[in-house]
Order: structure tokens, then C-alpha cells, then sequence
């Protein structure tokens, strides 16, 4: 397709938009790349769109070479399977959730694993079906109290997500190697600088989960790392080390004896003398 620069949809700006809060954000409005519809949301315009068909290519071209199969579903989700789930109730607030005409209740999808699980379940009746793997590039919503940083923290996004079935805990690491390496080459092949990070499952769920994060100082995660090894973790992952015992050489301990408070017995009351203290007493107990 021959694109004219004549009779393409730009806008260019002069100056930054006063809510503009990151560089990332005053340049896409700047250059024509996105045009803000409402709060966290945001209209992608020729150019921006042109950009973010590339990297969903790129996206898609790796995940495909790995075996995956891309799917799509709606956007547009019934109440009950998060409900079975219980996500519905550990989402909160983070969720837009609305009733049709007839009363049934449904969200905007966060994300889309009961979906997956509820199409395997339906299609699949041997376990000679498995392991298969699907993915989608999907809008997603959330419903962001402040969104802010343009794109970076918006009500609504597209994301990738892809959902492994597998008969063992063998096939299960198999297929998060796989991906764990076919997104360390769509890192590098955007030309990010980046880390992999341990991290919180959080509502996702999951025995441990790790995160591709692409440094920049408008970010809202911090990690850290070992300079000795290729530890890193964010900050709410970190797991650190007990430090070793302390080892002391044995106190000598020496007999002391002092005076001690009346102890009661049966039919008693006695208080013990010391060697070198006034006599004491010893009968009955005292009468009240």
C-alpha cells in the first residue's frame, strides 16, 4: 500500500499538552501518533496504528514459531465463570462490570483465563488432545483509578496472552521455557533494554511467575539484582537469605543464691532461708 504524506490523517502540535505527564506521552501527542478520547483512553491515528500493527507482528511471528494457536475472544464476558472463580469478588473495583436488559451481569475482560478454560473443556474429550497452546491479541479493560503516563497507564490496552494446556508438571515447564524464549526475542528484537525479573502472581494466580521489565525512569516497578549472579526480583518478590547463626563460646555459668518469693504447697507456707539471713518460719498457713 503506497501511504502519501499528503493525504495522510496528521496533526502535529507545537507545544506539550498540559496533561501530558511523560516524555513517552508528550511525544506521541506531539507527533501525531495518538489523540486522547477520554480519561485512559485513546485514539491510535495512522501512523501509531502503522506502529503498533509492526510490533503485533512481531508479537504474533514468535509465538507462532513455538507452536502456539491464536484465538480470539470477545471482550464483552458473562459474570458467572469469574464468579466460579472467585476473581470476580478479588478484582474489585479494578473491574468495569455492567447488566444487560434482562438483569445477567458481565464485565469488561481483564483477561481471559476462565475463557480458555471453558473452550478446552468444551472441545477437548481425550487426553490425547493435549498439550495444546492458545493465544490472542486482545483489548483489555481496567477500570484504572487515576489513569496517567498516556498509554503506559490506561483504562483500556492491548495485550497479549497465551494459555498453555499440558497433562504434567514436565509439559507445563517445556511450555514456559518455550515462551520465556520467544519473549526474550521479541524484547531484543524491539530493541529493548530489559530485565527478567521474579515476581508476584498476584489475581493471575500461579506456582511463580516472572516479569519482562524494560527500564525507564517513568516506570512504576522497581526490581533489584545481584551484581554477584543473575538474581532479579521486584521488590515485592524479593526472597532473601537468613544469615548465619551466630556462633558464641560457651558462657560458664555460676550458682547464685538469693532470696525467692513465698511458694505455696499444699498445706504450707514456707519461706526458705538463705545461709546468712535471719531465721525464717515455717507452719500452717496464715489465717485470714
Amino acid at each position: 500500500m503506497l501511504l502519501r504524506m499528503s493525504a495522510l490523517l496528521l496533526r502535529t502540535l507545537r507545544e506539550d499538552p498540559a496533561d501530558a505527564e511523560v516524555p513517552s506521552h508528550r511525544l506521541l501527542l506531539r507527533a501525531g501518533y495518538i489523540r486522547r478520547a477520554a480519561p485512559g483512553g485513546y485514539t491510535w491515528l495512522p501512523l501509531g496504528k502503522l506502529v503498533l500493527d509492526r510490533i503485533t507482528e512481531v508479537v504474533r511471528g514468535e509465538l507462532i514459531a513455538i507452536g502456539d494457536q491464536e484465538v480470539h475472544f470477545p471482550a464483552l464476558l458473562p459474570a458467572d465463570p469469574y464468579r466460579t472463580s472467585g476473581r470476580w469478588a478479588e478484582y474489585g473495583d479494578d473491574i468495569f462490570t455492567l447488566a444487560d436488559r434482562r438483569g445477567a451481569e458481565h464485565l469488561l475482560a481483564p483477561t481471559h483465563e476462565e475463557m480458555a478454560t471453558l473452550l478446552i473443556k468444551d472441545l477437548f474429550t481425550s487426553y490425547r488432545d493435549f498439550p495444546v497452546t492458545l493465544f490472542q491479541v486482545q483489548t483489555k479493560f481496567r477500570d484504572e483509578a487515576r489513569p496517567r503516563a498516556g498509554l503506559l497507564r490506561g483504562r483500556e490496552f492491548l495485550m497479549k496472552d497465551a494459555y498453555s494446556f499440558d497433562l504434567d508438571d514436565a509439559g507445563l515447564r517445556d511450555a514456559y521455557a518455550r515462551h520465556r524464549a520467544a519473549y526474550r526475542r521479541i524484547f531484543d528484537r524491539l530493541g529493548l533494554d530489559y530485565a527478567v525479573v521474579r515476581a508476584m502472581s498476584g489475581a493471575m494466580g500461579g506456582s511463580a511467575s516472572e516479569e519482562f521489565l524494560a527500564a525507564t525512569p517513568v516506570g512504576e516497578d522497581t526490581f533489584v539484582g545481584c551484581t554477584a549472579c543473575d538474581y532479579a526480583a521486584n521488590t515485592e518478590a524479593v526472597i532473601t537469605r537468613l544469615p548465619p547463626p551466630v556462633t558464641r563460646a560457651p558462657t560458664r555459668l555460676s550458682r547464685c543464691t538469693r532470696p525467692r518469693r513465698p511458694r505455696r504447697s499444699r498445706a504450707w507456707w514456707s519461706w526458705p532461708t538463705p545461709a546468712g539471713w535471719p531465721g525464717g518460719t515455717a507452719g500452717p498457713p496464715p489465717t485470714p
